[in-house]
């Protein structure tokens, strides 16, 4: 159920905003948008993908209200500032999208990324009491230490005020997941998220499929649990971006104008 979001444009020099980096940001955010599409992970016209603005520290991009994740181009991302105007694009930003985006950017510079989606494994995982992940699969372990929950659920996010709330419950973490609402996953790049993103849907994906079968669980131990995630964030930046540069080339196949 997205929300407009009512906005003043303000003007910028182009020129400004149309350099090759931030280009290369703007193909790589609609890839993922294209990705997650293709793999069932969008929600109608809900649901945001949003980068810091290479550069530009006070802005970032966002996709726009009324477009399915399927429709996302390069170049109809808008860039937004953190006071809700819109400086380069076309149309406004989902209501929610600008008030936990803004604030996530704002409060958590080393969150360059963030992606949040109603994804259908881990929202799934997010109405659950309790922790979401048993931590019984080793795709899971990935998250182990990077992880927090946000039990306060408050409605839809309309103001600055649940936006910096929401920020507020990151508390260092990569994911949080937000209860009776789903993930949200932050990133130091575009690849990072997308990466992050990816296989936390796979691993609430196997957690669900294996609590369907009755059968109890087997959890990790927490020292053994630790280090696997330690192992598996050790050269995760580069196995990171050669994630997005495969999903880059598959959707350059299948849906080149994604890029236009």
């Amino acid at each position: 159920m997205a929300h407009a979001f009512e906005v003043n444009a303000t003007p910028l020099d182009p020129r400004l905003l149309d350099s090759p980096v931030i280009r290369q940001a703007r193909i790589d955010l609609a890839a993922c948008f294209r990705m997650a599409a293709r793999l069932g992970m969008g929600e109608g016209i809900c649901n945001h993908f949003s980068c810091v603005v290479p550069g530009h520290d006070d802005l970032f991009l966002v996709n726009p209200y009324g477009l399915a994740f399927t429709e996302v181009t390069a170049s109809s991302l808008l860039i937004c500032d953190f006071h809700g105007r819109v400086v380069a694009g076309e149309g406004t930003p989902e209501a929610t999208a600008f008030f936990i985006h803004a604030q996530l950017h704002r409060l958590h510079p080393r969150a360059k990324t963030a992606f949040h989606t109603h994804m259908p494994n881990a929202t799934a995982l997010c109405m659950l009491e309790g922790d979401p992940f048993i931590w019984a699969g080793q795709t899971a372990l990935k998250f182990y230490d990077r992880m927090r929950v946000d039990e306060h659920y408050n409605g839809l996010a309309l103001s600055d005020a649940e936006g910096e709330r929401i920020a507020g419950a990151v508390d260092g973490a990569d994911v949080l997941m937000l209860k009776n609402h789903g993930p949200l996953v932050l990133g130091a790049s575009i690849a990072e998220a997308w990466d992050d993103l990816y296989y936390l849907e796979r691993a609430a994906e196997v957690q669900l499929k294996a609590m369907a079968s009755g059968r109890p669980l087997k959890s990790v131990p927490h020292e053994v649990a630790r280090k696997a995630c330690r192992v598996m964030l050790d050269g995760n930046a580069e196995s990171a971006r050669l994630h997005l540069e495969s999903v880059k080339r598959q959707i350059a196949r299948l849906e080149p104008d994604f890029a236009d």
